[in-house]
């Protein structure tokens, strides 16, 4: 049985959840220090397997799916975050743009569920596209169009692996997650092989500190096996849209964690750029939610 009003406890376990995910972007940039990205996300994805596929039992749902979800958000989505963050778009701002995912699944599922645009969406998505042009016309040290280019891939396969879940239905999400991760590690292994090269690889892993060990496991334990396992707990007791608006704070952690822990300077064009971005997500989120209780009130 869900329940609309979240208790104290989950609202807090909710709010871990976010900063998590929202830290997690500094935390990737610190393990860049000592890994190449593409073995970097190869490691995450490793460790992100072992153990636990020992302990999980197999979903039910077709070897495809599996496949096709864990090759487009460890390939697609963290290996193209992963690369963009070396030195081609700061954390803060990776947090950020990384959020348009949300309609790039709303266009997904137009086209595959045949869902009509409704003018909220193309109001959005019109304030979110404002705010990523102002980072274009912005494109310094801190985000070359490179790096925004690789983020918006990135953002486009998270978009890409939701629909793939959503297609194999109701699953224990952290049993999922874990066995297409199977499917991650392999292709991004051979691509660091292919473009970073053995001795870089096996330097790196023979040299990183204690540090770096330190951020992979965080990726692997604290950003997925914690955190995808708190949030599908919290959807199986409350409606996604109590949830679900919470994901809103996740670029609001990213950017103050990065200005905290890394000095990134929260100038005037970059918070422009993220009241635009975020507020086109909001609408998107909330405007469904309001319109509900405003016909339910009527």
């Amino acid at each position: 049985m869900t329940r609309e009003t979240l208790p104290p406890l989950h609202l807090v376990l909710a709010l871990v959840v976010i900063a998590i995910w929202g830290t997690n972007f500094v935390v990737i940039k610190w393990g860049l220090e000592d890994f190449p990205p593409l073995t970097f996300a190869a490691l995450r994805f490793t460790f992100a397997v072992l153990p636990a596929i020992f302990f999980l039992k197999r979903p039910a749902v077709p070897w495809w799916n599996l496949a096709l979800y864990g090759v487009l958000i460890g390939v697609g989505q963290f290996g193209m975050l992963y690369i963009a963050m070396t030195n081609m778009i700061s954390p803060g701002l990776a947090s950020l743009v990384v959020q348009v995912q949300a309609f790039f699944t709303v266009g997904f599922a137009m086209l595959l569920a045949g869902e009509r645009v409704r003018t909220f969406q193309v109001v959005a998505l019109a304030m979110a596209a404002c705010g990523l042009g102002w980072l274009m016309i912005h494109t310094n040290g801190e985000v070359t169009p490179l790096g925004l280019g690789l983020v918006l891939i990135a953002a486009l396969s998270w978009a890409g692996g939701n629909t793939t879940a959503r297609a194999a239905g109701p699953v224990n999400m952290l049993s999922y997650v874990v066995w297409a991760s199977v499917f991650s590690a392999p292709p991004l292994f051979a691509l660091a092989l292919m473009f970073e090269g053995w001795p870089a690889i096996s330097g790196a892993v023979q040299h990183a500190d204690a540090g770096a060990w330190a951020a992979l496991l965080w990726q692997s334990v604290g950003n997925t096996i914690f955190g995808y396992t708190a949030w599908a707990w919290l959807l199986a007791r409350h409606p996604a849209a109590t949830i679900a608006p919470l994901s809103l704070l996740v670029p609001v952690f990213g950017m103050g964690a990065s200005a905290i822990l890394l000095g990134e300077a929260l100038t005037s064009w970059k918070l422009t750029a993220a009241v635009l971005v975020l507020g086109g997500l909001a609408i998107n989120t909330l405007w469904p939610r309001l319109m509900q209780r405003r016909r339910a009130a009527a």
